[in-house]
């Protein structure tokens, strides 16, 4: 039902029942109701379709008003965020691609032998890639309409299966109801970042994707057979990415683990349920 005829409900029931009811009253009741008792039923007729149909139509339309506010709201954020991908992507990005370029220039013409130029050239892309990835972040909601979150979160793993042709046991189990639309673009962006540092620099053969609603919250691991973690050497290797996901961890109340568990190297981000 529409809002403008949901106002013209509430606009004409009154009438209508009002008029019913005189005809009523005047054709068949006369003989069994007075004057004065019609009078008095009147309003309390009126009353009491106002109480049970037009509070409901009242309940709709302020119902239909916030979805429409909400709506509203969501389309303006996404729009700013697709403004600031599209001026990171036209200027930063495009800045960085150049100085990319000019340093892989300048460590050939070293012939690859200072040690200052090979870091400032590996500090470039890193940024560059960041950069790419916060665009991408940026973009992500825009398409959450079109594509349901579990088939982007199953994408995400069929991407990475076949870039990096390593094995990928995927148990997702955590019901997308559970989670809020930030919740799932924040969960999203983690998810990925955490698969990128396997990537980059787990050597592993095998990453684990686990999920589950755990009562009132829920809980998600990325782990990976790989060589293990030394934290000084991370922090020195990715000064970016660890401390992204720790500030949007943060930021959305979830706590953040980093650690060596069995073997593996796990990374754990967990909701508590609200006691």
């Amino acid at each position: 039902m529409s809002t403008k005829s949901i106002k013209w409900l509430i606009l004409t029931i009154p009438t209508v029942t009002i008029g019913l009811w005189e005809y009523v009253r005047h054709r068949y009741l006369l003989p069994y109701l007075s004057m004065e008792a019609g009078n008095w039923l009147a309003p309390v007729l009126v009353f009491t379709v106002t109480m049970i149909v037009l509070t409901q139509l009242f309940t709709l339309l302020e119902h239909m008003q916030e979805e429409l506010k909400e709506a509203r709201a969501e389309k303006a954020a996404l729009e700013e965020r697709e403004r600031i991908a599209r001026e990171l992507h036209d200027g930063i990005a495009q800045s960085l691609f150049l100085l990319a370029v000019q340093t892989d220039l300048l460590d050939r013409g070293a012939g690859g032998e200072r040690a200052d130029i090979r870091a400032f050239r590996r500090t470039v892309h890193e940024v560059n890639d960041y950069v790419r990835q916060a665009i991408a972040n940026l973009r992500y909601p825009a398409a959450s309409d079109s594509r349901p979150w579990t088939e982007l979160m199953e994408s995400l793993r069929a991407d990475f299966a076949e870039e990096t042709g390593i094995g990928v046991e995927w148990e997702w189990r955590l019901p997308e109801e559970k989670l809020s639309a930030k919740e799932k673009v924040e969960l999203y962006a983690s998810v990925r970042e955490a698969l990128i540092n396997v990537r980059k620099h787990a050597n592993a053969e095998r990453v684990r994707v686990r999920s589950a609603a755990t009562g009132a919250g829920w809980r998600c691991e990325v782990s990976d057979d790989g060589a293990g973690f030394d934290e000084e050497r991370m922090r020195q290797a990715d000064k970016f990415g660890l401390p992204i996901m720790r500030q949007r961890a943060d930021e959305m109340g979830w706590t953040f683990g980093l650690v060596r568990e069995n073997g593996r190297t796990v990374f754990r981000i967990e909701k508590k349920g609200e006691r």
